[in-house]
């Protein structure tokens, strides 16, 4: 991580990703899978992740509400999103904020770069190139 990444993080508390953010590692993940497939590929990823808790799933929204406790003992909040871009790909978002004041020190960054990790290696005969 870069160190413009950790100087922004003193100050800002949250981070999403968007077709329009310049970071290539922060765009929205695009795969040839339906919504429903990406979505139970997805749900059972984010369940089996040791040190995140799943609060809340809502397959016909296709959102899910996960919990992580950092190593200072703040609390952050993450949402996934699993959007249908056409019957046959699918799109996913992740929002992270943490709860506080204080800025995060780049973790919600950190946090998405993981979890797309994840998702990507898992997907990765699905995912579409961009």
């Amino acid at each position: 991580m870069s160190l413009k990444r950790t100087l922004v993080g003193i100050v800002r508390s949250q981070e999403g990703t968007s077709d329009r953010v310049k970071d290539p590692q922060m765009k929205t993940r695009y795969y040839n899978l339906s919504r429903d497939k990406a979505w139970e590929e997805v749900s059972s990823i984010m369940k089996k992740i040791p040190g995140y808790k799943v609060l809340h799933e809502v397959a016909s929204v296709g959102e899910i509400t996960l919990e992580k406790r950092t190593a200072f003992g703040r609390t952050v909040d993450i949402t996934v999103s699993i959007l249908s871009v056409s019957p046959v790909r699918s799109a996913v978002d992740i929002y992270s904020a943490s709860r506080g004041s204080l800025g995060d020190l780049g973790a919600n960054y950190r946090i998405i770069l993981q979890l797309f990790a994840m998702i990507d290696k898992k997907l990765s005969a699905y995912k579409v190139v961009q």
